[in-house]
C-alpha cells in the first residue's frame, strides 16, 4: 500500500507562500486521485483540493480557488499544493490523501493518508 509524506509547512506571514510536498513511497501516485485537506483547531477536517489521476480534471475549494494550486511530478512520484497569497485562516495542519479511482471532495472516500504538516499563516 501507499505511503504518504507530507513536508513544506511552516510559519509565514499573510500574503507569503508556500509549497507542501506530498511524497509517495509504496506506490505510485500516478495510479492514484489525489487530495489536500486541512485542519484548524477545533474544527473538521476539510477538502482543499483534489485532482485525477492524469490530472485533468481538478477541484478547489472556494477560498482558495486562484491562490492554491495542486500539481503532480509523477517522475519525483510527489504530489504538490503551492499556496499563493496566504491568509491567516489558512492555518491549519495540511493532510494529503489518495484513492483508487476517481478523485473525491469526501475525506472517507480517502484510504490512504500522510501525518500532515502545520501551516501558520500569521497577520
Amino acid at each position: 500500500q501507499v505511503q504518504l509524506v507530507e513536508s513544506g509547512g511552516g510559519l509565514v506571514q499573510a500574503g507569503g507562500s508556500l509549497r507542501l510536498s506530498c511524497a509517495a513511497s509504496g506506490g505510485f501516485v500516478s495510479n492514484y486521485a489525489m487530495g489536500w485537506f486541512r485542519q484548524a483547531p477545533g474544527k473538521e477536517r476539510e477538502i482543499v483540493a483534489a485532482g485525477s489521476r492524469n490530472g485533468d480534471s481538478l477541484y478547489y475549494r472556494n477560498p482558495v480557488k486562484g491562490r492554491f494550486t495542486l500539481s503532480r511530478d509523477n517522475a519525483k512520484n510527489t504530489v504538490y499544493l503551492q499556496m499563493n497569497s496566504l491568509k491567516p485562516e489558512d492555518t491549519a495542519v495540511y493532510y494529503c490523501a489518495a484513492r483508487w479511482g476517481t478523485y473525491s471532495t469526501s475525506l472517507r472516500d480517502y484510504r490512504y493518508w500522510g501525518q500532515g504538516t502545520q501551516v501558520t499563516v500569521s497577520s
